[in-house]
């Protein structure tokens, strides 16, 4: 009985020699990380030379149908080649797996260098130098990212703040238990939603841990694009501000390497427009919630035995910190 690798292996060698000019393939392994996607590297050899590669696709080679808020692999390999012809660094996509490989759904990619974990990033010295203009170097990205053409973009659901509330609260009543500090922040969001006045392409998971970044060049590559959707861009800067995402350097708000304010410039600076920073708390207030209220979720899961990993209950006990990142957030209104 073959191994889900040696079906994979077979999968690519078949691709490799028929769209990367007739390459072979070798190191195929599966890399951790990736919460709803499996990311496998490989190598392909051709003519003496050799190139990494990564392949994402849908778990275990399904169809990868888009379901709840996230889009298809389909859709997230149109995203990102958009995103880099509007400058942003992602990595680049070279094939876009197609029913007939044996795949399942999903899409080949350049390897990029770099580092994601976040407490890395946050706390070792091997990111000290670089540290400082990581947030300016996020706000240029996001000015970029949020310049794509809406024209230019592939079916996307459209979820301004009001759904945004609306989608939340729902997943909050289904629960059945309540939390004091959620509702008080449900409450303010209702009274404080901004004009909906600006929509363009939202990544919708801009934080650390979602960005690979070198140690000398700062931001390589955005990635994990599969929320990506239609609505107010700051929801991307209030989202990497979230405390969760911090990795315990708490007094740099923007991912736990720098500043609001860094990050604003450099947004300006690349051309987006002039950033209103009570817009941007709005969104940080949101994404809050929204953690606190996804991590309830995984503890209804191990609850209810339909997930009894550790893992869901550990994130599962951390609705408590972003209740008191919430009534920070809100005193300091």
């Amino acid at each position: 009985m073959t191994t889900p690798a040696e079906q994979l292996t077979e999968g690519l060698t078949k691709v490799a020699a028929q769209h990367f000019g007739g390459a072979t393939i070798t190191d195929l392994k599966r890399l951790s990380g990736g919460a709803s996607q499996e990311t496998w590297s490989f190598k392909t050899h051709k003519d003496g030379e050799v190139e990494a590669l990564i392949l994402r696709r849908a778990p275990g080679g399904g169809d990868g149908n888009a379901s709840g808020t996230a889009v298809g692999l389909e859709t997230e390999a149109k995203l990102i080649q958009l995103a880099a012809e509007a400058g942003v660094v992602v990595p680049t996509v070279r094939y876009v797996a197609a029913s007939s490989d044996g795949l399942g759904s999903g899409f080949i990619m350049n390897h990029v260098d770099g580092e994601t974990l976040g407490s890395k990033i946050v706390r070792t010295e091997d990111f000290a130098a670089v540290r400082p203009k990581l947030a300016r170097q996020c706000g240029e990205a996001l000015a970029k990212l949020h310049a794509v053409p809406v024209k230019s973009l592939p079916p996307l659901r459209v979820s301004p703040a009001v759904e945004e509330i609306s989608r939340y609260r729902e997943v909050y009543k289904t629960h059945g238990h309540p939390h004091p500090v959620f509702d008080l922040a449900f409450k303010w969001l209702a009274d404080n939603v901004p004009d909906d006045d600006r929509q363009t392409l939202v990544h919708g998971d801009f934080r650390n841990g979602n960005i690979m970044f070198d140690p000398t060049h700062g931001v390589s590559a955005i990635l994990d694009w599969e929320l990506a959707h239609i609505g107010d861009p700051m929801e991307d800067m209030g989202w990497i501000c979230v405390n969760s995402w911090r990795f315990g350097g708490i007094d740099k708000p923007v991912g736990g390497f720098g500043e609001r304010e860094d990050m604003f410039a450099g947004y300006e600076a690349s051309g987006g427009p002039k950033v209103d920073p009570d817009r941007v708390k709005f969104w940080e207030v949101l994404g809050t919630l929204k953690w606190g209220v996804m991590c309830t979720t995984m503890y209804e899961a191990f609850k209810t035995g339909m997930d009894r990993s550790v893992e869901r209950a550990a994130i599962g006990r951390r609705s408590s910190e972003t209740e008191i990142d919430l009534l920070y957030l809100l005193a300091a209104d």
